[in-house]
């Protein structure tokens, strides 16, 4: 016999479709629907929310919990233009800032919290200066909030890898203490040997059985040509489904010939798209890559950091900015915005499926709109917030 304590229904749950339903949340997942008119009278725990809109909870499939200035004075940008520019400066005022990064990281974990997110990955930096420090404080980090929230850690070169000494020693270990994930960053720009840095990770990745996350910022034809060799190893090492590239500005190329092929070869090999649908940078066009076959998600990536000021860690925000970039105004395509804020970025995770049909995990947020594209143009408070059929925060969490 199920037991009450397991069992949530929401009643009179309005829905992106425009129905009205009863929703009977039960061992995590969605186990009916049921139109609101032909509800019946429920013995075990119930939510009225009166025609609240409920929707598939997001997940931020790119963030820096470990870089955030949350929780401190407002810090004025000081970073230059450049990618090199930007991790200098970070190096540079990095251990002055308080509070602590710990204390930051939970702040903004918090934060991402109330906003509905429900899992997210984050990148922790790995650098011959901090060693595994951040890996750790995130590895305590996921513990305290397993409850709550799933959080996915890549441990991050940010410094770069085949140019820092002992990096990739740190990255195994990494991986060993409990990441979940090995990241990569600008193999050519950042190390000048980009053979030599995908040979250290894919190493890794094979040898710990684990995924693969790589920065690419490059937005020239030779980031494409990057993308096409990390296309082929994933092939060759059978890590389909298992490798992201994040940014990948050079997907953005006017050159269709060089886009065409670039996006098949990702799409036979099983690597996903990460875009944090970029203010000037060039963004990967989502729908084409998502015609030619290739998962393409989306992350928030820097929220008031050293590489940027901006950023709220709402993903309602960051699937309006997806639109923003990309040219939606339909509902379809506010629709197809908000997926890859959510649904696309628990199947890129591998994470068990978002949506509001029965069987999908009952990861949901409530919001007071009058639809789906309502909410993105407004984005308003979470009512409520549930992940795997519990209010977050009902049992004192």
């Amino acid at each position: 016999m199920t037991s009450p304590t397991n069992t949530l229904h929401l009643l009179n749950a309005r829905l992106p479709d425009g129905g009205c339903w009863t929703l009977s949340l039960r061992d995590s997942v969605i186990a009916a629907r049921t139109p609101a008119a032909d509800a019946k009278a429920h013995d075990t725990p119930s939510l009225d929310l009166a025609g609240a809109l409920v929707l598939a909870a997001p997940v931020d499939g790119h963030v820096h919990l470990d870089k955030t200035l949350w929780g401190g004075p407002w810090m004025p940008h000081q970073a230059g233009a450049t990618v090199h520019e930007r991790i200098e400066c970070e190096r540079r005022v990095r251990g002055d800032v308080r509070p602590s990064v710990a204390e930051r990281a939970e702040i903004l974990l918090r934060r991402l919290m109330a906003a509905g997110t429900t899992a997210l990955r984050t990148h922790a930096d790995v650098d011959d200066a901090i060693g595994l420090a951040h890996v750790e404080m995130l590895l305590g980090l996921r513990e305290r909030f397993a409850a709550d929230v799933t959080l996915q850690i890549v441990a991050f070169p940010q410094s770069g890898v085949m140019s820092r000494p002992g990096v990739a020693s740190l990255l195994d270990a990494a991986i060993a203490a409990g990441a979940d994930l090995v990241g990569g960053l600008d193999p050519q720009s950042i190390d000048g040997d980009a053979a030599g840095q995908l040979d250290v990770i894919f190493a890794i990745a094979q040898r710990r059985g684990v995924g693969i996350d790589i920065h690419l910022h490059d937005a020239d034809p030779d980031g494409n040509e990057q993308l096409r060799d990390v296309a082929a190893r994933t092939q060759a090492s059978g890590l389909g489904g298992k490798v992201t590239v994040s940014h990948a500005f050079s997907l953005g190329t006017s050159d269709r010939k060089d886009f065409e092929r670039t996006a098949e070869a990702l799409a036979r090999a099983g690597v996903s798209i990460l875009t944090s649908a970029p203010g000037a940078a060039p963004m990967p066009p989502v729908k084409a890559l998502l015609d030619a076959g290739v998962s393409v998600f989306a992350g928030s990536d820097n929220i008031r950091d050293t590489w940027s000021p901006l950023g709220s860690g709402d993903m309602l925000d960051r699937a309006m900015l997806v639109a923003w970039r990309q040219g939606f105004r339909r509902d379809a395509d506010l629709a197809l915005a908000y997926d890859l804020c959510s649904r696309f970025g628990a199947k890129a995770l591998g994470l068990p499926s978002r949506g509001l049909e029965v069987g999908d995990r009952a990861d949901l947020i409530v919001v007071d709109a009058d639809s789906l594209g309502d909410a993105i143009a407004r984005r308003p408070p979470r009512r409520h917030v549930i992940r795997g059929g519990v209010r977050v925060g009902a049992t004192g969490r």
